[in-house]
């Protein structure tokens, strides 16, 4: 039995190349059991093959990693037996019923029915799918097919669960279902490996983050003492017209920072009423600072491909 506070995952030196591309920069990692860890960075980062090599699907170049006591990739196989893997895109076997994908993805794991008992149902109760266990694949929503997927990596009674973007295109009701679920795995001392593009997410589920950037870590605390540590506490925006015409005024304002983004200004600053006063006389929008505004500011704000 695990106990909190131990690693779960710790990578050490931890490098990646293809050819001359360096992917992954030997970075360093240290993953709690029962914690959620949240891996975020813009694409092309190395978030997904850092994953992959925690996975052992991907051998690295250099570095060394443990997952759940078992080196990686030697014992990778040993070690997957206790893991599971949400992908980002669904991959469920459109032939199949939603209880017979659960009990073929069983089988995989050398799970047979008899073993079973009772624990299909419970996987359709925990994804609310127990009055569609009998339905097709292709009738189901997106969200349906998202926490059929969930439920489908918690078949092996995993101690790790790894979770690739889980709530990307869906509506806001079902992903707070799927954040409500997975809190009830943390909950349970299940250990999450997290990674979104939704700052939101990462921001409520996640005990610790780690950014990547450029096949490196460029910041790695809690969300609250990333925010604390590496953005002014205030914000305010000033969006298209309002912020055309603020562009146009001299200003001259000591102690606050000014970003440009699209038809968006955004002036940062420690000073609350500093900030008010730059922003009077034009619409505006005064919020504290974000997960958000940490991640473009530790890399920035130009497109990746």
């Amino acid at each position: 039995m695990s106990t909190p506070g131990q690693a779960a995952v710790v990578a050490r030196g931890l490098e990646k190349r293809y050819g001359d591309a360096l992917v992954v920069a030997g970075i360093d990692l240290e993953i709690y059991h029962g914690e959620c860890f949240g891996l975020l960075g813009p694409n092309g980062a190395g978030k997904t093959t850092t994953l992959r090599m925690l996975m052992g699907l991907t051998p690295p170049t250099g570095g060394s990693i443990e997952v759940l006591g078992f080196p990686v990739p030697q014992r990778a196989r040993e070690m997957r037996r206790r893991a599971g893997v949400v992908p980002q895109f669904d991959n469920l076997d459109p032939d199949f019923t939603v209880r017979e994908n659960l009990v073929t993805y069983a089988s995989y794991f050398g799970l047979k029915r008899r073993q079973l008992d009772g624990r299909i149902e419970q996987l359709l109760e925990y994804a609310q799918l127990s009055d569609r266990a009998d339905a097709a694949i292709g009738a189901l929503s997106g969200g349906m097919k998202r926490r059929l997927t969930l439920a489908r990596a918690l078949i092996n009674d995993p101690a790790l669960i790894v979770l690739d973007e889980p709530t990307t295109g869906l509506d806001p009701q079902a992903r707070q279902h799927i954040w409500e679920r997975l809190r009830r795995l943390l909950n349970q001392g299940r250990t999450l490996i997290l990674t979104t593009h939704y700052m939101e997410e990462a921001e409520r589920l996640c005990d610790r983050i780690a950014i990547m950037d450029g096949g490196r870590i460029v910041a790695c605390d809690s969300p609250g003492n990333l925010i604390r540590n590496h953005i002014e506490p205030y914000v305010v925006e000033l969006r298209a017209a309002a912020a055309d015409a603020w562009l146009r005024l001299p200003h001259r304002l000591p102690g606050v920072r000014i970003e440009h983004v699209g038809e968006t200004v955004l002036l940062y600053g420690s000073d609350r009423e500093a900030l008010l006063q730059a922003a009077a006389g034009h619409e505006f929008i005064q919020r504290p600072a974000d997960l958000e505004d940490v991640f473009l500011k530790l890399t920035g704000r130009e497109l990746r491909d």
